[in-house]
């Protein structure tokens, strides 16, 4: 399986920063933050578990090692600002530049598919589903941010806007140029080479 499961490991870690940033203890009256992220980590969790049953010992390895520094960094994340700041200013400012940061990386990560599809001018394993998705996702997250004026939302979405964008334009340039059955042609090959 060549697919990579970087891009959902990402959004965990982004939905697991923004649900504590929404907490009333850390950004008072951010049910929606709170409820949609809550619903994105139930999702990315399930994307995940598929990722890890249908790959072999070596990706479910780095699979459990990213889930592993993800728990203990949010955890880290959640006792030094409920320890070191004891206003929900100071702790939605601290919080908030976390979950922007994580949030920028989300939208990026499918870079590292990105970059796949550049080398082989194929699309053939860059979701097209996830790209659309990113980019309503940032379209809609940045319209939420300009009602509600909170910039740690705006920032973040509206690169993950320029983010989309550019998945969306490279997919239609190398939509073209994908061999969609390439797999299914090689293993043929094998059995007509084995059996002369």
């Amino acid at each position: 399986m060549d697919f990579k499961s970087d891009p959902y490991i990402a959004t965990l870690l982004n939905c697991m920063m923004w649900i504590f940033y929404g907490l009333p203890i850390v950004h008072p009256d951010s049910t929606l933050i709170i409820t949609i992220n809550g619903i994105g980590l139930f999702i990315e969790s399930l994307y995940i578990s598929f990722f890890f049953i249908y790959s072999n010992n070596k990706k479910r390895k780095r699979i459990i090692l990213l889930l592993a520094l993800e728990i203990i960094f949010v955890a880290a994340v959640v006792v030094i600002t409920l320890f070191l700041f004891k206003t929900t200013k100071k702790r939605s400012m601290f919080v908030g530049i976390l979950a922007m940061v994580f949030n920028i990386g989300m939208y990026v990560s499918p870079l590292t598919v990105m970059g796949m599809v550049i080398r082989t001018k194929s699309v053939k394993y860059m979701p097209f589903t996830l790209s659309l998705f990113s980019l309503l996702n940032g379209i809609v997250w940045m319209t939420y941010a300009l009602l509600q004026f909170d910039i740690n939302v705006l920032v973040p979405n509206g690169l993950g806007c320029l983010a989309g964008i550019a998945q969306i334009i490279l997919y239609a340039y190398y939509y073209k140029t994908t061999n969609w059955d390439e797999d299914e042609k090689a293993p043929a090959q094998k059995v007509q080479l084995s059996e002369i």
